[in-house]
């Protein structure tokens, strides 16, 4: 059987959220720039909104919602070269059982066409600093499991390792989205030193801890009146991305006391353009910080709620970049350590491109051979009983990867008034759920303190 063309590819994205659309279209064009995009958004709580996905700015040929069973009956074995699924760990799971069974049950033409599938592709979307063993082995099945630091390869690989599964799918790349104009440092006309702390949806998590946070933001803005404080948010009210934010820093700063002064002001928009004008970046452990440091700006990872485990800014000890509000009030700025930038895959000194010369050779050599193995997830109902089933009914799918009857049947999609009323309950729906998470949950934890 001669090999598979070695012409521009056709490649598929599933994505879950805004963040994740964006690690994985910008992923594709890493790995390849000539291919064509198909984007498809995963529907869910966390599906992106016109807005989320213009300021992210990843473009598709095409780009449409659809759920979980949908997609493994819209991806036959043949129509694509690449599948890229940037997902939540559950949900790669599911869509890897659902394609595996797909593939093994397809039409006589492609049962004809051998073992000729698409490549599968799989990472995550910026720092892993949690949930490594069960993220990992959720992702297990895909042909390549894209880790984004040499760290983070040599974790994914021994995890695997851990549990005597195969660890060949583990390939050392790096985040897809650094990128922009090295910082010079250099004074800018017309425009102000400018200070920017990006927030997180869910770090840290208590309404005490997020105040505390906007307040420094504020009071730095009025000790340094000849600067410009910008709080970098990821979405707007009533928007969720890929962490659910259950206290936005938007009604925390509609409730400061005297209000923000004039040099503070919430931002939005895309992470690279607000870096255009940054001298110093802000946070707690945000995946900015390794775009502000591959560009040279000074970049302060506070230590203000204490270095734990669960504020994720553990991931920085040995960086150098620890720090707090008070040391940056005092004109402290932290000096990046050189041999951590470079374990963490922040190529700081021009070899970023060369990053994904490895990921994109092994692209090409699984989407070009002859054939390729079922894929072959380490999680099975005989590995995992009382664990997968549940993920995978969650997207609509058995046991064994088959679509759930009834579930799999209801159409995707419907016309005129029947669809109109879909998407009217579906956005009441999301409203609820939106207003349980930000009201109703911290309302029941408080009363529950009492």
């Amino acid at each position: 059987m001669p090999s598979r063309t070695t012409s521009s590819p056709r490649v598929a994205v599933l994505a879950d959220s805004d963040t994740r659309w964006k690690w994985g279209a910008m992923t594709a064009y890493r790995i390849q720039s000539d291919i064509r995009l198909d984007g498809y958004l995963l529907r869910g709580r966390a599906t992106p909104t016109v807005r989320q996905l213009d300021e992210v700015g990843a473009r598709a040929d095409s780009l449409r919602e659809i759920r979980g069973v949908d997609f493994v009956r819209s991806i036959d074995r043949t129509r694509y070269d690449v599948v890229v699924l940037a997902c939540v760990g559950g949900a790669v799971q599911a869509m890897l059982h659902g394609l595996a069974r797909a593939w093994r049950t397809g039409t006589p033409e492609a049962a004809a066409a051998g073992e000729r599938r698409p490549v599968v592709v799989t990472g995550y979307v910026g720092v892993v600093y949690e949930k490594l063993a069960d993220g990992l082995l959720l992702r297990h099945g895909a042909d390549v499991v894209l880790a984004n630091s040499r760290h983070d390869a040599d974790r994914f690989r021994a995890v695997y390792r851990g549990v005597g599964a195969d660890d060949s799918g583990v390939v050392e790349c790096a985040l897809p989205f650094l990128g922009g104009d090295p910082y010079t440092g250099e004074a800018v006309e017309d425009r102000p030193h400018t200070v920017v702390f990006a927030a997180q949806p869910s770090v840290p998590e208590s309404r005490a801890d997020r105040t505390y946070l906007l307040r420094r933001a504020v009071e730095h803005a009025r000790k340094h009146p000849d600067r410009e404080v910008l709080i970098k948010l990821r979405s707007k009210p009533g928007e969720h991305t890929t962490h659910i934010e259950e206290l936005p820093y938007q009604k925390l700063a509609a409730k400061a006391p005297g209000g923000l002064p004039a040099n503070c002001r919430l931002v939005y928009g895309n992470m690279g353009e607000v870096l255009d004008r940054t001298d110093l970046l802000v946070t707690v452990s945000s995946t900015a910080a390794l775009e502000s440091l591959h560009r040279g700006i000074p970049t302060a990872v506070l230590t203000d709620l204490g270095v734990r485990e669960v504020l994720g800014n553990h991931h920085f000890l040995g960086s150098g970049c620890l720090a707090s509000w008070d040391e940056l009030d005092a004109g402290h700025r932290p000096q990046p350590d050189p041999d951590w930038l470079a374990r963490q895959g922040v190529a700081a000194d021009g070899a970023y491109e060369r990053a994904f010369d490895a990921a994109r050779a092994r692209v090409t050599e699984l989407r070009t051979a002859d054939r390729l193995p079922p894929v072959t997830p380490y999680y099975t109902p005989r590995t995992a009983p009382g664990y997968l089933p549940g993920i995978l009914a969650r997207h609509g799918l058995d046991p064994h990867g088959e679509p759930i009857p009834g579930y799999a049947d209801a159409p995707e999609e419907t016309g005129g008034l029947r669809r109109v009323a879909r998407e009217t309950v579906r956005e009441a729906a999301r409203g609820a759920y939106r207003h349980g998470v930000q009201r109703v949950a911290p309302a029941i934890r408080r009363w529950g303190q009492l």
